[in-house]
């Protein structure tokens, strides 16, 4: 249930200071309604107001998704070693180590089993709060033992796709895990196993451009940005006004690309419904 927000200011004073703490309203970027985040967060952190999805992390997204306290994590031992020994403004490393002091996590990425409604699952979430959802050698190699894992024990394979695309800092090694992913799915698709895409907001670059847009079923939250290429980039290149909500999920909807606009309260509903029609 979404809790409600505060009736009156003095409901949200601290017993001990008398001030209302720091933090606990966030304006919607979308309709512009202050929000108390408590309720946001209720709601799955969508905006109660006009049903904006924000951003969701992935541990959070797995909490989200599975029944409570049934994910087990797989492969949790994988880690870059940064072969390129990349440099820009701030050495690749240095970054790496920002962003798993920040996310609690070694890699953009989380893999394994879990219930979905009772239905068994090997499931990968990318995590757009590390790297925002980067793929890197260390994802792909998460995401290609899930896929095989899948292949070896039956289970429908759900990922939960969030991504800026191709991490640079790895190049070429980073690139490589498009092919690598695809030729895994192939594998994976060949055998009859069901695979269920599920494109978050933003869904760009190389992620889109090999494993995320291979499912057997494409489902899409509400207003998800997907693409290659962004819509500026895109426009600036062509020289040519684009199509309005071009690359949104709903716009993808009408052209095929997308199998379903699904809200994010019902998502669960709408995977276990998936597994149970494909007899998995």
């Amino acid at each position: 249930m979404t809790q409600a927000a505060p009736k009156t200011w003095n409901e949200l004073k601290s017993p001990t200071t008398g001030r209302v703490p720091e933090g606990l309203w966030l304006r919607c970027p979308a309709c512009s309604s202050m929000i108390y985040r408590k309720q946001m967060e209720s709601n799955l952190k969508v905006c109660p107001e006009c049903e904006h999805h924000f951003r969701v992390g992935g541990a959070q997204r797995v909490r989200q998704l599975v029944d409570d306290g049934s994910f087990e994590p797989m492969f949790t031992n994988l880690t870059t070693i940064d072969p390129l020994k990349f440099t820009d403004i701030v050495p690749y490393k240095d970054r790496l180590k920002k962003e798993q002091a920040k996310t609690g996590q070694l890699e953009g990425c989380q893999a394994g089993h879990a219930f979905i409604k009772g239905r068994a699952v090997m499931l990968a979430v990318l995590d757009t709060d590390f790297f925002m959802g980067s793929l890197s050698s260390v994802v792909g190699e998460k995401l290609t033992r899930a896929i095989e894992h899948a292949l070896e024990n039956d289970l429908p394979l759900i990922i939960v796709s969030g991504s800026g695309g191709a991490r640079m800092q790895e190049s070429t090694l980073s690139l490589m895990q498009m092919a690598k992913t695809s030729a895994a799915l192939a594998k994976f698709d060949d055998a009859g196993g069901l695979f269920i895409s599920v494109l978050t907001d933003p869904t760009y670059g190389g992620v889109t451009a090999s494993f995320a847009m291979l499912g057997d079923i494409h489902l899409a939250e509400p207003k998800a940005r997907i693409g290659f290429a962004g819509a500026r980039v895109i426009q600036q290149t062509i020289r040519q006004e684009l199509p309005e909500g071009f690359q949104t999920a709903e716009f993808l909807l009408k052209a095929g690309i997308v199998d379903r606009v699904v809200p994010r309260r019902e998502l669960r509903n709408e995977i276990a419904r998936i597994i149970d029609y494909a007899g998995k």
